[in-house]
């Protein structure tokens, strides 16, 4: 997308309508602003398309996720153009850009909607029965476009650092005319839209009384703000912007940290079982804050169910390294620490229940539950190689798929996936790593901080369906930082956090390589398990993605430079 797009140009709509219970999408044709304001609905319906270009990630890439751009997962065919971020083919030229893109187009149309919306007062419908109810609706609206404008600058500072950045309308040339602005000033921005629009809006929808969008669902929040308040704060004291420790930004990340905890406390907003956090009903769990919901499919399922399995196409295999992240259940321990309880004849026995829930692995049955055979992901195994396109690291992906959903010739079905921008559990570790990092001991407390960053990590392992060992006290700071890693390796698998957490860590050498399970079949039916690991391209420059050649073309006439050692 050319930069005028960002800002300027027709208006193009693709609208939700207010049901009962979601948002849903209806496609609009080109209008101005004489038909977006003209009434109730189409006001509405613009601010929904700008909520439309939400990201999520059910293979944002040829059908690649971001886990196999890094070390959760090996995308299981050579072709697919997610490999294109290991294999050297990456560049300004083939930048990845569809967050620069959609972006850019929802800030373009927040941008328009907050100039136009205060000029807008409905009077000629004041005698309408539900004046005042979508009245109270739109009153609410320009602060959820708000939200989203910050949301959308996020995603663009974390993939890119300076960035293009305006709150205003502008024309071709003047957008063409915009130099970068440095990151620290889009996430002080960001951090501000939150304080000013948080009692803005409400934190449970349900309770609004007269209002239009009392029983909708899927609408930015009080607790959506703060979480986004969170994350970048978070973001904006990791190494990758702050650089070294300042105590200061890691103080404000805890205290974001916090308030989103405390807040959905207040809320009703809490941790519940590990495997409701997909499926069809994922949106209604209690631990979540915000979900973009993506609609009824089957093509995530078709995409990742295993080869040999009539309709599956491998797709984002886990790897190894996220594999060997799950812990023993009942000591806690590592695989190949000491007295683990490993057995590596067994070796997905005993662990960490967390990983049946998100891997499915050789000898699993029922998945999916059309499929009547046991899993082979051995080699010569009916889902294994060396059947082309069979998974390359021993190993298909179940977390975001649901197992009932059938890609059979004669059989297919469709459900509801939705994908998950906030959840309470993310913050317990957000707030974990911040308050570490700023009392600088795990088991450290303060009248300001009475949950320790141990306690923190240990409320997500305490969960119902998981209860894994709680982390002792007194380990060493580095010993709670791998843990801490580690835990958040799990928890957030395949929720596209990994790839960034390594980036703002800036421990991007661990996506040098990736380890493969091989798995064979021996005479007497037993099983030997072989690692292999498997070189890919990193380079530092990867830390933040290129800028698309076309946009460097643009800005010739101004001081736009590409990120570091792209040119």
């Amino acid at each position: 997308m050319k930069i005028h797009h960002i800002i300027g140009g027709a208006l193009c709509l693709l609208a939700f309508t207010a049901c009962s219970d979601e948002l849903n999408y209806k496609e609009f044709n080109n209008y101005d602003k004489s038909y977006v304001f003209t009434n109730f609905d189409n006001t509405v319906g613009f601010v929904s398309y700008i909520y439309g270009m939400l990201d999520y990630d059910f293979g944002t890439y040829g059908n690649g996720m971001l886990a196999s751009a890094c070390d959760e997962a090996e995308y299981a065919w050579r072709s697919g153009s997610i490999n294109d971020f290991t294999n050297g083919a990456w560049g300004p030229s083939n930048a990845k850009a569809n967050i620069w893109n959609e972006s850019y187009n929802a800030i373009r149309e927040a941008n328009y909607y907050l100039s136009v919306c205060d000029q807008c007062d409905f009077s000629e419908l004041k005698f309408n029965q539900d004046y005042l109810a979508q009245m109270a609706r739109f009153r609410r609206l320009k602060f959820e476009v708000r939200f989203l404008r910050a949301y959308y600058y996020f995603n663009l500072v974390r993939q890119y650092g300076a960035v293009p950045f305006t709150t205003t309308v502008l024309s071709e040339a003047e957008a063409n005319r915009l130099e970068r602005t440095p990151a620290n000033e889009v996430f002080d921005f960001i951090v501000k839209e939150c304080d000013d629009i948080c009692d803005s809006l409400p934190a449970d929808y349900s309770r609004l009384g007269n209002d239009a969008a009392a029983n909708e669902t899927g609408r930015a929040s009080k607790l959506a703000v703060l979480a986004l308040k969170a994350r970048t704060l978070l973001y904006r004291a990791s190494p990758l912007f702050a650089g070294a420790d300042n105590q200061e930004l890691w103080h404000r990340a805890a205290l974001a940290g916090k308030a989103v905890i405390d807040s959905c406390g207040k809320y009703g907003v809490k941790l519940g079982k590990y495997s409701a956090l997909w499926g069809v009903d994922n949106w209604k769990q209690s631990e979540m804050i915000f979900v973009r919901r993506v609609g009824d499919l089957n093509y995530l399922e078709s995409s990742n169910f295993p080869i040999g399995v009539e309709g599956g196409y491998s797709g984002n295999c886990p790897t190894q390294n996220l594999v060997d992240a799950y812990e023993m259940k009942t000591t806690g321990k590592h695989w190949n620490e000491s007295g683990s309880g490993y057995n590596p004849e067994k070796p997905y026995e005993g662990r960490d229940p967390r990983l049946k829930m998100t891997v499915a692995l050789n000898g699993d049955k029922g998945w999916p539950a059309y499929n009547t055979k046991p899993l082979e992901t051995y080699y010569g195994g009916a889902n294994g190689l060396p059947i082309s396109g069979a998974t390359p690291t021993g190993y298909y992906l179940k977390k975001y798929l649901d197992v009932s959903v059938n890609v059979s010739a004669t059989n297919s079905n469709n459900k509801r996936h939705s994908w998950i921008t906030y959840r309470l559990g993310e913050f317990y570790l957000d707030y974990a790593e911040a308050v570490f990092k700023y009392l600088g001991n795990a088991d450290a407390t303060t009248a300001e901080f009475p949950l320790s960053a141990r306690e923190a990590v240990n409320t997500i392992r305490a969960r119902e369906d998981v209860k894994m060992p709680a982390l002792a006290t007194g380990l060493s700071n580095d010993e709670f930082w791998q843990k801490y890693q580690n835990e958040r390796m799990v928890e957030l698998a395949f929720e596209g956090h990994r790839f960034w957490d390594l980036r703002r860590w800036k421990e991007g050498s661990k996506l040098a390589s990736i380890v493969e399970m091989h798995i064979t079949k021996n005479a007497d039916g037993s099983f030997t398990y072989t690692r292999r690991p498997v070189q890919r391209v990193w380079s530092d420059k990867m830390y933040f993605f290129p800028i698309p050649q076309s946009e460097i073309l643009k800005h010739r006439q101004v001081n736009f430079p590409q990120n570091p050692n792209w040119e």
